[in-house]
């Protein structure tokens, strides 16, 4: 590969990759946290679109994609990031570890972007994407190993919200490279019309347990919800699909079981054994393996 392919332009892409793996990363052990607090997970997205809506609204008029139909702006608002992903997510681990939301979640993203990108699209992955996705989600398992063997019964039913993100991101992942939206008009949309819908909703029907929580814990949730995963982890996205497609960018999202890992060691306590460093191994390996074929 000469220097002249290595540019800024081609890297800028990898960047925002490793920007996403770290924010989702903080986006799962920091959802696990607010879900053994105080807020339900109503509370907790709306407090997301309430700082994303404000900071994304008055964008809306410059960065609206107007060459999309209606009905292509709202499956992307409804697949995206947004209130349904965040509800499923949540919900997922109101009762499951955060090594389900790792494995199920993030580890299936590649598996549910490449049969969508193939029925959609045509894309083929070919033997050595099948064999890095394979070797991806099997780091990912072994990270989530113990959390699977010790969460009992209770936490597999978090499995089925979990696969259920999965599957909306990887249909988000596809549309946003399919109907070629850019990094802010994917901001937009995901953010916008999800506030105006959401919360209304949850203000006057939805249940709320912001009255048991302190003002420390609604600012920290909405500001790092809000600002992270709201804004700039769907700005990253949709940059790293449009510089290195949607499955490559899948592959980046899957990689989050490993960095959320480590992240939780401080945060919630959690240790490593032996095989979750092997995973970790796994999963890098396996995402270079991906990346490669570039």
């Amino acid at each position: 590969m000469t220097c002249e392919r290595l540019s800024m332009s081609g890297w800028s892409g990898y960047f925002a990759g490793v920007g996403t793996i770290c924010i989702w990363s903080g986006f799962i052990v920091f959802s696990r946290m607010g879900m053994v607090g105080h807020l339900n997970a109503y509370d907790i997205t709306a407090m997301r679109f309430v700082v994303s809506f404000l900071i994304t609204a008055p964008f809306v008029f410059a960065y609206w994609p107007r060459h999309l139909p209606l009905y292509k702006s709202l499956t992307i608002a409804a697949c995206g990031p947004g209130a349904i992903y965040s509800m499923l997510m949540f919900t997922g681990l109101k009762t499951s570890p955060a090594a389900y939301a790792g494995v199920f979640a993030n580890g299936t993203i590649p598996i549910f972007t490449a049969i969508i990108a193939l029925c959609l699209m045509g894309t083929k992955l070919g033997p050595r994407g099948i064999l890095a996705i394979a070797i991806i989600f099997a780091g990912g398992f072994a990270v989530g190993y113990n959390g699977l063997m010790t969460g009992g019964s209770e936490a597999i039913r978090g499995i089925f919200f979990f696969l259920s993100a999965s599957f909306l991101l990887a249909t988000y992942f596809v549309c946003l490279q399919l109907w070629k939206l850019t990094p802010k008009q994917a901001m937009i949309v995901v953010n916008v019309p999800t506030a105006m819908a959401f919360l209304p909703i949850w203000y006057f029907f939805l249940p709320s347990t912001m009255n048991t929580a302190s003002l420390q814990e609604i600012v920290c949730h909405g500001l790092f919800q809000g600002i992270g995963p709201g804004v700039l982890a769907v700005l990253l996205m949709a940059y790293t699909v449009q510089k290195l497609g949607p499955t490559v960018n899948a592959g980046f999202a899957a990689s989050v079981p490993a960095v959320a890992a480590i992240v939780a060691v401080p945060v919630l306590g959690e240790q490593l054994g032996l095989i979750d460093w092997i995973g970790m191994v796994a999963v890098t390996v396996g995402l270079l393996l991906l990346l490669w074929r570039r």
